[in-house]
């Protein structure tokens, strides 16, 4: 039997909750399903996830579940901790369709990882971007430049798929600055030197 928790464990917009409940109208016997939400892996500086609908009687142990609007959704245990916190909505874009899920978790990019970084700063810094940072943003099509490093700050350049990519500025922000700081404790702030308004999808437009 899965276990039923409180709706602070993972939140379900009442438009997700409609969407969800539409899409599974379609499907045979749709009482009997749950929507399971499971975690797969890391992308970036992000979660992925794996949406499905799931016999609620087949649910294994070891699963949390949330009741919601009359929806179920069910959280395999080994998922939970990544997902608590996070929601389940429609997209801002109305023509973008589907769902997505805000989640203010973010993975530890460097575990597993062995760091060996040697040298200066500066050494220590173009070593992890060169060994850990950049491989990952190689499968977005983009890479990360160290500009140049002024005390405890760094300055890093987005480039090739990264400039212009309204999600680049988060990637930053969120996943390279963290690693940054954390492998290299002597930089404790990480400046976006990017020019955001070029590239071939610019977010920031000139004026």
């Amino acid at each position: 039997m899965s276990e039923t928790v409180e709706a602070q464990l993972f939140e379900v917009t009442e438009a997700a909750i409609a969407k969800v409940l539409e899409i599974r109208s379609n499907e045979g016997d749709s009482e009997s399903l749950g929507l399971r939400i499971e975690v797969t892996g890391v992308s970036g500086s992000d979660y992925t996830y794996d949406l499905a609908f799931e016999e609620l009687a087949q649910c294994e142990e070891g699963h949390r579940s949330i009741i919601a609007g009359g929806l179920t959704v069910m959280i395999p245990e080994e998922s939970v901790e990544a997902l608590t916190g996070a929601t389940l909505d429609l997209p801002n874009n109305p023509m973008q369709g589907g769902l997505v899920i805000r989640n203010p978790n973010k993975p530890d990019l460097l575990a597993g990882a062995d760091l060996q970084l040697t040298g200066t700063v500066p050494e220590k810094l173009q070593q992890l971007l060169d060994q850990h940072i950049n491989p990952s943003l190689a499968s977005h099509g983009g890479f990360a430049n160290l500009m140049g490093v002024d005390g405890s700050t760094a300055y890093i350049t987005m480039g090739g798929g990264c400039q212009g990519c309204a999600m680049s500025a988060a990637t930053l922000r969120e996943g390279i600055t963290v690693m940054i700081t954390e492998a290299i404790p002597e930089i404790t702030d990480v400046v976006d030197t990017t020019d955001h308004a070029a590239g071939d999808n610019p977010y920031f437009a000139r004026t």
